[in-house]
């Protein structure tokens, strides 16, 4: 079984992430190309596929949200991504498991105490008649389900009901804090239907987004422990390389893996960014004493920018009497070689990020 080198994985990852070069793709197949796009903040996954996409525009994602082809719901790891419409039609019920555990691994009492069945009935019902905040939702049910603690009932619907997220015309990243949510059917058309080969499905969109991976690199990324068992069905379709450390990789076989040598040009990514969550092994994009400089405590994942497709660092954008400021945090000496190019970079995911700024600085702060 071949080996492949850790820069071998980069260069292959990079290449599903279309982070070697920026292609053209309509938003919501991008999207699916790149297995979703967590969107815990509204504003990253515009800046996800601005840092992979020739010539993309904010409109081009709004539009796509505002036809309904791409959603923003609770998906992988219990958490919001943007993905397809199809693809949530496809993956939210094979999901579901994973949801309902980890639901009633945050409630545990609660959870058993609840009458899940007239709670969604209750919350269904007031969702049929228009979209509702989760402010006015925990609101009502709790006057129905006076002995219910008001946040445990909000979180069971969440987790249980099949909802999206109510885009607002009046922001310019398409969502305000503490939005509406939908059923999903009112939403799309149809609730989303079981599919019997929709785990087998959901494996194959994971690869082709961030292989060659391990079982438990996708188990990571999508929350749901039943991939493992789907990768041992799909064996006979795909092809298994080692790292080396000797673990097990499953790739699907027409997928681009580029010489390990390939350049990789520096890239500026949004918070929350999957590339640095995806895989239970991450050192493929970022080294392990770095991580804790990324992923906090309490799991806010911060901006990073990427050096030959390595994270490199981090970096926020503020605005200042006017202007608009990227403050670009290394973790060491960013080489001078790469300098220019970091800071050319750095200057158009300002400009994007802030378009109606009267100036832009960027500056490197001490690692």
């Amino acid at each position: 079984m071949t080996t492949l080198s850790l820069r071998a994985l980069n260069r292959a990852t990079l290449a599903r992430q279309m982070l070697l070069a920026r292609e053209r793709h309509p938003a919501p197949d991008a999207v699916e190309r790149l297995g979703g796009l967590q969107a815990q903040l509204a504003r990253p996954p515009f800046v996800a596929l601005w840092a992979r996409l020739d010539g993309f525009a904010r409109d081009a994602l709004l539009d796509a949200v505002r036809a309904r082809a791409v959603v923003r719901a609770t998906m992988m790891r219990g958490t919001l991504h943007l993905v397809s419409a199809r693809d949530y039609a496809r993956f939210r019920p094979a999901l579901q498991p994973m949801l309902t555990a980890g639901m009633e691994a945050i409630l545990k009492q609660r959870a058993a105490a609840m009458d899940h069945d007239a709670v969604l009935a209750a919350a269904r019902e007031r969702l049929a008649g228009r979209p509702h905040t989760f402010e006015e939702l925990r609101a009502a049910l709790s006057q129905q389900f006076t002995d219910v603690d008001e946040r445990a009932l909000g979180y069971a619907v969440r987790m249980q009901l099949p909802l999206v997220q109510v885009p607002n015309e009046s922001f310019a990243w398409g969502w305000e804090t503490g939005p509406a949510f939908a059923l999903a059917e009112s939403w799309l058309g149809d609730a989303p239907a079981e599919e019997a080969d929709a785990l087998h499905a959901l494996a194959r969109r994971y690869l082709g987004a961030f292989g060659p991976a391990s079982a438990a690199d996708a188990v990571t990324w999508s929350g749901l422990r039943a991939l493992r068992a789907a990768f041992d069905a799909l064996r006979p379709q795909l092809v298994t390389f080692r790292d080396s450390r000797g673990r097990e990789l499953f790739d699907l076989p027409d997928a681009p893996r580029p010489d390990e040598d390939a350049p990789a040009p520096p890239r500026f990514l949004p918070e929350f960014d999957s590339l640095v969550l995806a895989h239970d092994d991450r050192t493929r994009v970022i080294a392990d004493e770095h991580r804790p400089r990324v992923v906090s405590k309490n799991l806010q994942v911060a901006a990073t920018f990427l050096v030959d497709g390595v994270v490199a660092g981090t970096w926020k954008a503020a605005r200042a009497r006017g202007a608009a400021v990227l403050t670009a945090t290394p973790f060491g000496t960013v080489p001078r070689a790469a300098r220019k190019a970091l800071e050319q970079e750095a200057e158009s995911a300002l400009r994007f990020v802030e378009p109606d700024a009267k100036g832009y600085e960027v500056r490197f702060a001490s690692a």
